[in-house]
């Protein structure tokens, strides 16, 4: 037994001498002198553009055209003959309010009319009778003078109720209440039923037409705002929808929000843009030439924007990370506020494996 394991133990110590001559025979050469190679990468001239310096603030889009349609007369809603959602045209009617009391109202006057009508026929022809007395030296001055003061007194009666009569039956129409203009009917807050009075809001009218874009700007920049200016319009992913131009400057500043209202034409149409919608609205102050960069070329740290710029030192070149300052977006190209002159050499590939002042090879631009 003693044999056998003396006889293990040399074949186990053969094995192991093996594996290390082996491992010896394909060690790696160690590596040959010579300097740092730089990682290849594309660069880009950086060039000067027409870029617009612009704000970006948040406008309300609002119909001059837009009501509340409220009665002008009080009473209880009878019927209600639209519904929200309707599209109505101007002059049609959309409720109804209990005008029994004013019908008996017009019928009384009606009657008055018609008493003020008889008695002033009656004093006409007592007046033409007295006249022709007169001139026939029958009666005298003084007997037709109060006949003629009895026929105006009953003239003016008479033509008083019937301007009362006449009003009466214009305020009878107030109790069918009619769309002001064409448009969209929106919420409807009362009932049949409802007792409804000149301040009661019975819907709305939205015509979805003539539509401005309400925007406040901030009042420290007031002085530069001015009639013309440009205005981009675009929805929250940033999408443009339409162009426009300040029409309309507020002489003073809004107290509680501190800024001053601008507003702009809107002629997208109705489906597009609604009544109260919010849409941020880019102000283009000015356009003036700047740096743009593309946008692969930019890097983000901590909230911090850089980009790589290829620079000579001595025989080699450098990737040297450069703090810039961005402004809006030109296409695919970032202009650039501070930081970059034109003409400078930026990386736009394997940025991300760049580090500071690490050799490169441009490989073109």
């Amino acid at each position: 037994m003693y044999s056998d394991i003396r006889r293990l133990f040399t074949i186990g110590v053969l094995i192991a001498g093996f594996a290390a001559l082996g491992c010896q025979k394909k060690a790696a050469p160690p590596a040959q002198g010579g300097g740092m190679q730089g990682m290849p990468v594309q660069t880009a001239a950086v060039a000067t553009a027409p870029v617009p310096d612009t704000s970006e603030y948040v406008a309300t889009i609002k119909s001059r055209r837009s009501s509340t349609i409220q009665p002008q007369v009080s009473g209880t809603l009878t019927a209600i003959l639209i519904h929200s959602g309707d599209r109505v045209k101007a002059g049609q009617p959309l409720m109804e309010i209990d005008r029994r009391q004013q019908q008996a109202t017009v019928a009384s006057q009606t009657a008055t009319e018609r008493q003020k009508k008889a008695l002033f026929d009656y004093h006409s022809l007592q007046f033409d009778r007295q006249k022709k007395l007169f001139a026939a030296g029958i009666t005298s001055r003084d007997v037709m003078q109060q006949e003629e003061q009895a026929y105006q007194n009953s003239k003016a009666d008479y033509e008083a109720s019937g301007d009362t009569l006449k009003a009466s039956q214009q305020l009878l129409d107030y109790y069918t209440v009619r769309a002001s203009s064409d448009g969209v009917i929106g919420d409807i807050p009362v009932h049949q039923g409802d007792y409804v009075t000149q301040s009661t809001a019975l819907t709305t009218l939205d015509s979805g037409s003539d539509l401005e874009a309400y925007i406040y700007i901030p009042a420290e920049r007031s002085a530069d705002i001015r009639m013309g200016l440009g205005i981009d319009l675009a929805d929250n992913e940033g999408k443009l929808i339409e162009q426009s131009k300040i029409y309309f400057i507020s002489p003073q500043v809004d107290s509680s929000l501190q800024g001053v209202l601008v507003k702009a034409p809107v002629r997208s149409a109705p489906d597009v843009l609604r009544n109260a919608q919010l849409v941020k609205a880019k102000v283009v102050w000015a356009i003036k030439p700047m740096p743009v960069v593309p946008v692969l070329a930019v890097i983000r740290q901590g909230g911090q924007a850089f980009v790589f710029v290829a620079r000579k030192q001595g025989p080699m070149t450098l990737a040297q990370q450069v703090p810039v300052t961005l402004g809006d977006t030109v296409g695919n190209m970032y202009s650039i506020r501070s930081g970059l002159n034109a003409g400078d050499k930026v990386i736009v590939s394997a940025t991300q494996f760049l580090v500071n002042n690490m050799p490169v090879i441009p490989m073109g631009g």
